[in-house]
């Protein structure tokens, strides 16, 4: 590793570290930041006209999607949620609404049968999560890269949005070449395309 790259990654390993604890001492997101998410989420959607999306279950100290899952299930819109596989690459599984169980590194998965990777090619509109997302395009993952080598690993992307708190969204945030870049970011306060779109 150069010393560049050795640097970018120290930048990044910080700046999570940095996040992680404003996440921990925020505690879980409030109702009302729930319900304005779920709306920005939905009018998204709906203004792509999108009837297949890529989504996640969100955990305790991030951004709610249960919400807006709820909605676009209701809806009859088609929703994928990651499945970690042991090598650390994304299956997928259908969402129903109903049933799911919480699985490798404590995220919640859905039981349904699992899809490979190429389910997303229907797909619309991939929603992700990020530590942090610059209104460049960067985006700071979790560190595992299995967004990242998801989206490396497709043919063409279809358009791809950041979901963060508003206290996490910058002008840039430290990346490597191998990190994946964003369309566009939705926080509680509304949504913002990257200069990358």
């Amino acid at each position: 590793m150069s010393d560049d790259e050795s640097a970018i990654e120290d930048a990044k390993r910080l700046l999570r570290r940095r996040l992680r604890s404003q996440r921990a001492e925020r505690g879980p997101a409030a109702a009302d930041h729930a319900a304005s998410l779920a709306d920005h989420l939905r009018r998204l959607t709906e203004t792509l006209g999108a009837r297949t999306i890529s989504a996640y279950l969100s955990l305790p100290d991030e951004p709610d999607t249960r919400v807006f899952l709820r909605w676009a299930t209701g809806e009859g819109i088609r929703v994928l949620l990651p499945v970690i596989r042991p090598d650390g690459l994304l299956d997928w599984a259908e969402h129903d609404g109903t049933e799911t169980v919480e699985a490798t590194l404590g995220v919640p998965q859905p039981t349904g049968e699992t899809l490979p990777p190429t389910a997303l090619d229907d797909v619309d509109l991939m929603l992700i999560p990020a530590t942090a997302v610059g209104r460049d395009g960067s985006r700071l993952g979790g560190g595992r890269g299995f967004f990242d080598k998801t989206m490396a690993a497709m043919a063409e992307c279809p358009l791809v949005y950041a979901v963060v708190h508003d206290d996490e969204l910058f002008d840039s945030v430290p990346h490597a070449a191998y990190d994946q870049p964003v369309d566009g970011v939705v926080t509680p306060s509304g949504i913002h395309t990257t200069s990358r779109s």
